[in-house]
């Protein structure tokens, strides 16, 4: 298990294939800001509404220099399906092996009815232009997120 990251860190490379038969790194941004989440599960109701938040927001992340990428367990195909359901439009990568989920320590027990589980605890990782964390948000709450991630965004 990967030790904690903290701010100022920097950020643990990655390479993933996204939803549109693509690939994301994060060598692929150099010199802009990346918002990496991660999610717990396509097509739940957290995950939906913290997805349309940020695709809502899309354009003014990217106004702001910043690229925005939700990363899960889920496939390539899952994030298809999720994505034109629910017309998002923002790079949706995979990651069934936990490479990066477990780099950036986001895998953890997780307990619901009493019962424990692995899961990924829903996190965000505001990635500066040099690719060392800038911000991090932990056990993240959705109203109001993809809100606050843009300003603080937008303050780099």
């Amino acid at each position: 298990m990967a030790k904690d990251l903290n701010v100022g860190d920097a950020a643990p490379g990655f390479d993933l294939a996204t939803d549109d038969g693509g690939r994301t790194r994060l060598a692929d941004f150099n010199g802009k800001a990346v918002v990496l989440y991660f999610y717990p599960k396509d097509d739940t109701s957290g995950c939906t509404a913290e997805a349309i938040a940020f695709s809502a927001l899309k354009a003014k992340f990217g106004a702001a220099g910043a690229a925005v990428i939700g990363v899960s367990p889920d496939s390539a195909a899952s994030h298809d399906k999720f994505k034109r359901k629910h017309d998002l439009g923002i790079a949706l990568a995979t990651d069934p092996a936990r490479s990066t989920i477990e780099a950036y320590g986001v895998w953890k027990e997780k307990s619901m009815y009493g019962r424990k589980y692995f899961g990924v605890e829903r996190s965000t990782f505001l990635i500066d232009r040099e690719g060392r964390i800038a911000k991090i948000w932990r056990k993240v709450k959705v109203p109001g997120h993809a809100e606050e991630v843009l300003a603080v965004t937008k303050a780099l």
